[in-house]
């Protein structure tokens, strides 16, 4: 036994040992490589990844790489790290998701190859800021219909909160009104089942399915709907461009129809996953400063007029007039950016003294990005004041803001996103006086997909103004 065991040592330090001189060789980046070999070092960067990675940038330096699981990510911090992410040839998002999409929605690479490009075009056209003001009325209107089931008054989770006004409203924006209730689907099932869909979303896509047991069975049950879903909407297509849905607009874009609910899943995913959290952040960051509050309010009252109104409509050009609310937006989705995102090296890399070698999984980190004071002074400070300084009337965000991706594949939905969550902050403080129950909450540490999500209770008492 002791010899087994003995040779056993020997292996993992010579798999060790050419591991390192081979790097060294190449002059790749310092890698944390673990003593398992396969497994890396993946059991210590599970345990706090937001950690681990700040922690690793402290001891290695902006360019360092850790292996995983049988894979190589290297990570780049820093302004010139976050240059090279967002602007090289060299560096490939399709190839860096599309297995994490085949998980997340059965969708095989080469369809998801196919058609990605023509839908991120579409999607970016549809949504961006020349159109909103096709949807503006009806996102309005659809928030306002959710908050009646409020009640006058009430105390509850202020995520949950979020999540019941917002989550069927935007359902019914992208998929078409009531769709869900027209194929007979229950949309508080709906809801349940997207909820453990989105909860573990992050692992689920990484792992094979057996290991994710309820996941699965929720995103069978979605796929089901979606069927339905997709064929009522095949039927009620209308030939008006702007009479469609996102859905219907997919519907015409993609070229291979029979998939067609695999990308309304994604889609739903896509339409939800982050603009809940980020709206979710932006109220509890203004509920738990007292000056951004008063500061809100005064600008809600200016273009909204006094409280009262069982009706308001919000135009575009009331929108435009609500700048510190976007502000604040902003800097919420700044404190609680995505942990990474990710491309695929195709050709080495230079950067800095390093080569990064094709074939490694290129990893930007948003969250510590942002807290670079060199681009953000005092970033760990919720500051709205600080996007005075860029011109959102020019779509511009500040430099080294990446919440929504960086270079050419930024989130096409980011002007739509924050204009629903600019209507949903302005109608909700408009209609309630509100008061945080807790503490504003720290993050979780736990997660590196899409925006953080809050580690601790967050509960909010609201009351509707008279």
């Amino acid at each position: 036994m002791d010899i087994a065991v003995a040779a056993l040592l020997a292996a993992v330090l010579g798999w060790l040992g050419v591991r390192w001189l081979l790097a060294r060789s190449r002059n790749e980046p310092p890698c944390i490589s673990g003593w398992i070999p396969w497994v890396g070092a993946a059991l210590q960067f599970g345990k706090a990844p937001l950690e681990f990675i700040e922690q690793a940038r402290l001891q290695y330096g902006p360019v360092f790489t850790v292996y995983m699981l049988g894979k190589r990510y290297t990570f780049v911090t820093e302004e010139e790290g976050c240059q090279v992410f967002c602007t090289s040839k060299d560096a490939d998002f399709e190839q860096a998701v599309q297995q994490s999409v085949e998980h997340a929605v059965s969708v095989p690479a080469e369809i998801f190859y196919k058609n990605r490009f023509k839908l991120y075009m579409m999607l970016k056209g549809r949504l961006s800021t020349s159109n909103l003001h096709l949807l503006v009325g009806s996102i309005c209107a659809e928030f306002q219909e959710n908050m009646r089931d409020l009640g006058a008054e009430g105390a509850e989770s202020l995520y949950d909160t979020v999540r019941q006004i917002m989550f069927p409203a935007v359902a019914n924006i992208m998929f078409g009104k009531n769709i869900f209730l027209e194929t007979e689907n229950n949309l508080k099932e709906l809801q349940e089942h997207f909820q453990n869909y989105d909860d573990d979303f992050e692992y689920a896509t990484q792992m094979p399915g057996y290991f994710m047991k309820k996941w699965s069975k929720s995103k069978k049950w979605l796929l089901k709907v979606f069927e339905d879903v997709v064929a009522y909407a095949d039927r009620t297509n209308p030939p008006d461009g702007d009479s469609k849905t996102v859905l219907q607009h997919v519907l015409d874009t993609l070229t291979a129809k029979r998939f067609g609910a695999n990308y309304g899943l994604l889609l739903l995913w896509a339409a939800q996953a982050n603009a809940i959290p980020v709206s979710f952040w932006t109220l509890a960051f203004i509920l738990s400063h007292p000056s951004v509050y008063k500061n809100v309010m005064q600008e809600v009252e200016s273009v909204l007029g006094k409280a009262g109104k069982e009706k308001v409509e919000v135009s575009n050009e009331d929108l435009k007039k609500l700048q510190f609310i976007k502000w604040c937006i902003l800097e919420s989705a700044r404190l609680r950016a995505p942990g990474a995102i990710t491309k695929k090296v195709m050709k080495p890399i230079k950067l800095h003294n390093f080569v990064i070698p094709a074939g490694d999984i290129l990893m930007l980190s948003p969250y510590w990005i942002h807290r670079n004071p060199k681009c953000f002074p005092e970033p760990e400070i919720f500051k709205p004041d600080r996007w005075k300084e860029t011109n959102l009337e020019k779509n511009a965000f500040l430099d080294g803001f990446v919440a929504f991706g960086g270079g050419s594949h930024q989130c096409p939905g980011r002007w739509f996103a924050i204009m629903e969550i600019q209507v949903l902050i302005a109608l909700f403080l408009y209609k309630y006086e509100c008061t945080l129950m807790d503490p504003l909450p720290k993050e979780s540490p736990l997660h590196l997909t899409g925006t953080q999500q809050p580690e601790g209770p967050c509960r909010i008492q609201y009351k509707r103004r008279a």
